[in-house]
């Protein structure tokens, strides 16, 4: 009987964080994941010992996680949660209240109760560490150094690890006692990274694969150039051409983790799943025999759309006498997991994800062959939005793959010995994201960055032979580090960090750091940021009465003139892949009705015919008082669904008016809402199509809009 085996790749980077001159960690990230998420993703799989997975673990990343283990990482971060709070500086308090909010809101910090309270007075305070202290006395900030470090704590050592669980179940008023206790389990988590990875790929349950030593991407190394054939006119920077530095970032990376493991291993995911001939013919000589990447470079090199039979399957490329298997993710469910089944209960979520693979998978088996679905993603950032990092999720996904007896989970190696692969004679050159290279390269500020790099690294090609060999060694790590793809992440127009200021003057220090080791003074380029101006989320309240007419178009540029306005931030923090289909929301009102107005972005108006909006008003004074409309989007229109909830003393004669054509226009009565004039009513916005959440607006929360009366405006 024709089977489906489903291979999980859960993908575990972070970036290089240390200064290898000073020998500081610049930002805590690694250690936090490391205690979120390292651990307890594998062992969990302990509970299904039928489900195998493959995880893909960068040496840059496990190397920052050994020095944590072993009590060697110089990080301020943990260091000020580790202080005792009665001997915090003025200046180390403020730097712990900056950074002791980092973790997602809903899912980790009102998580517990007391850590929900300091993050509502951090915000009273404005997030202004100077206001804060004010309101941060000593009890509090010792609650605040526990809470911070426990809300990343791996699941698991909740369920298993009685102090771990009482340290939870007390929830505050923390002792310095309690304090030293959260330290010892953090190293102790830190600890068991390694040894539960070499546990289960010993038991045969998990492959483990890996990345180019410091995450770079290998096309670009080899030639930056390769970035106009995915993208013809980018406008590109001076050509970066180094296929050695890529050769050997993947052999480095082969031997460190043959030397943690016991073996080297077989699979490659390029950083980013970025691949170019040159690339894959410099990895089938560095010994590995896969490598994954996107169904989108799988389209672009057959020239067609890649359907389920192609994606599918594996695949071989052959090229200049060299070979490698290929996996091609199924990009739709792997962005179903990273981006959207946060939103819904764990068993719901499973259920749809096989039932998609289930019918995606039906014209095969009919057929009479084998599917192989890949489902490769990030393998850490997207379970902060679910419930309990995920693991409920995970739990039901695997309970249910297991009961199944048509469904086999297999690392990659397992499943490409069942399937015969199909030849590939090249590979286009691009990434998961686009099949191109636009993330890295060809914004004025990646192109910069890579200048800069240039300069560096022609420099260091002058000088290294002058200088003893500790310095060239330490030259050409930096080097090796400002290769690395994450630094050109935060640059450019598509993504957005409160650390993006961070990440700039790291990457800039580690460049600096080149010139050093070299004896020579940095460049005054490097003194200054390569970010520009980003645009920020903005939220203009009302100037005056609108009264629009509700037709679904802007009939005039008056009619929304007095409105106010929330527009939307386009970036999309440190997973690429969320799409932002609503562009602005205006708003407004007569004294009587309120006005809202949706502006969509121009991609999205084709994807709206069979969503619906769903769209909730409640009323600040009276939190329980809520209204609830369901919209139906049809070419052209919409309508109010059978659906749509409201209170019933809430319902007189057509309480509201909705139209739809290039943008989404509404009136509501304030009476029929609840509300009187003048008084705040909170709204919430999502999109849906075929049961999943597409966008919401605002992303989290209510949005708190004024209804106030014409007389309260100054003529």
């Amino acid at each position: 009987m024709p089977r489906t085996y489903l291979c999980f790749l859960w993908h575990m980077h972070q970036p290089f964080y240390k200064d290898l001159i000073s020998g500081q960690y610049c930002m805590p990230w690694t250690r936090l994941h490391a205690l979120k998420d390292y651990y307890g993703m594998v062992r969990m799989l302990e509970e299904f010992p039928q489900v195998r997975v493959t995880f893909n673990l960068v040496p840059s990343m496990l190397m920052q996680v050994e020095e944590y283990a072993a009590g060697q990482a110089d990080d301020p971060w943990l260091a000020g949660a580790l202080r005792p709070a009665e001997s915090l500086s003025q200046a180390e308090l403020d730097h712990l209240l900056r950074g002791s909010f980092a973790g997602n809101p809903a899912r980790m910090i009102y998580r517990y109760p007391r850590y929900g309270e300091l993050y509502d007075a951090w915000r009273a305070a404005d997030r202004n560490p100077q206001r804060a202290r004010l309101l941060f006395g000593t009890q509090a900030v010792r609650d605040l150094q526990v809470l911070s470090q426990l809300a990343w704590f791996d699941e698991e050592y909740l369920a298993r690890d009685a102090e771990v669980r009482e340290l939870a179940a007390q929830g505050r008023d923390f002792t310095l006692g309690d304090q030293q206790a959260m330290a010892r389990k953090q190293r102790e988590i830190l600890g068991a990274v390694l040894p539960v990875h070499r546990e289960f790929l010993e038991r045969g349950q998990i492959e483990i694969s890996t990345t180019p030593f410091y995450h770079p991407i290998l096309p670009l190394l080899c030639d930056s150039n390769i970035a106009e054939v995915a993208h013809p006119y980018v406008p590109l920077p001076s050509r970066f051409r180094y296929p050695a530095d890529a050769r050997l970032q993947l052999e480095r990376a082969r031997i460190y983790m043959a030397d943690r493991f016991g073996a080297a291993p077989a699979g490659l995911w390029p950083s980013e799943g970025s691949v170019s001939d040159e690339a894959l013919g410099l990895a089938a000589e560095a010994g590995f025999r896969w490598a994954a990447t996107d169904n989108g470079v799988l389209a672009r090199t057959l020239g067609h759309a890649a359907g389920v039979e192609e994606t599918y399957r594996p695949h071989v490329w052959r090229h200049g006498g060299r070979e490698m298997r290929m996996l091609f993710r199924d990009h739709a469910l792997s962005d179903l997991i990273g981006f959207v089944y946060a939103r819904l209960g764990a068993a719901e979520a499973a259920r749809d994800f096989l039932g998609r693979i289930r019918e995606n998978c039906r014209g095969i088996l009919a057929a009479g062959r084998d599917a192989l679905v890949p489902v490769i993603l990030d393998g850490e950032n997207a379970w902060e939005y679910y419930e309990r990092n995920g693991r409920p999720f995970l739990r039901e996904l695997y309970r249910q793959i297991d009961e199944d007896p048509r469904l086999e989970a297999l690392t990659v190696s397992q499943a490409m010995e069942r399937l015969e692969p199909q030849p590939l004679d090249h590979i286009f050159p691009g990434s998961w994201i686009g099949a191109n290279f636009d993330i890295w390269i060809g914004a004025e500020e990646d192109n910069r960055a890579w200048e800069y790099l240039l300069r560096a690294r022609r420099t260091f090609d002058e000088q290294a032979v002058q200088v003893s060999e500790e310095n060239r060694a330490l030259a050409q790590e930096e080097l090796l580090i400002a290769e690395g793809s994450d630094w050109c992440w935060w640059y450019g127009p598509e993504h957005a960090s409160d650390y993006r200021a961070e990440f700039d003057e790291l990457f800039r220090t580690h460049l600096a750091n080149v010139y050093r080791a070299l004896n020579l003074r940095p460049p005054d380029e490097l003194s200054r940021p390569i970010l520009t101006l980003a645009a920020k989320d903005y939220h203009l309240p009302p100037s005056g009465p609108i009264r629009p007419t509700i037709d679904g178009e802007v009939t005039s540029y008056f009619e929304w003139l007095g409105a106010g306005s929330y527009r939307v931030e386009a970036r999309s923090g440190a997973m690429h892949g969320k799409r932002f289909l609503m562009r602005e929301l205006f708003y407004g009102s007569d004294g009587v009705h309120l006005y809202v107005r949706i502006d969509f972005q121009t991609a999205a108006l084709e994807a709206l015919p069979g969503a619906e909006a769903r769209l909730s008003l409640q009323s600040a004074a009276d939190p329980g008082l809520v209204s609830c409309f369901v919209l139906e989007f049809a070419p052209g229109g919409v309508r109010l669904a059978s659906g749509a909830c409201a209170r019933p003393h809430q319902a007189p004669a057509a309480p509201s008016e909705f139209a739809f054509r290039k943008i989404l226009e509404a009136r509501f009565a304030l009476a029929a809402l609840g509300v009187k004039s003048g008084q705040a009513v909170r709204l919430q916005l999502s999109l849906w199509k075929d049961g999943l959440p597409l966008d919401a607006l605002p992303q989290q929360g209510y949005l708190d809009i004024s209804t106030a009366e014409p007389t309260d405006w100054p003529l």
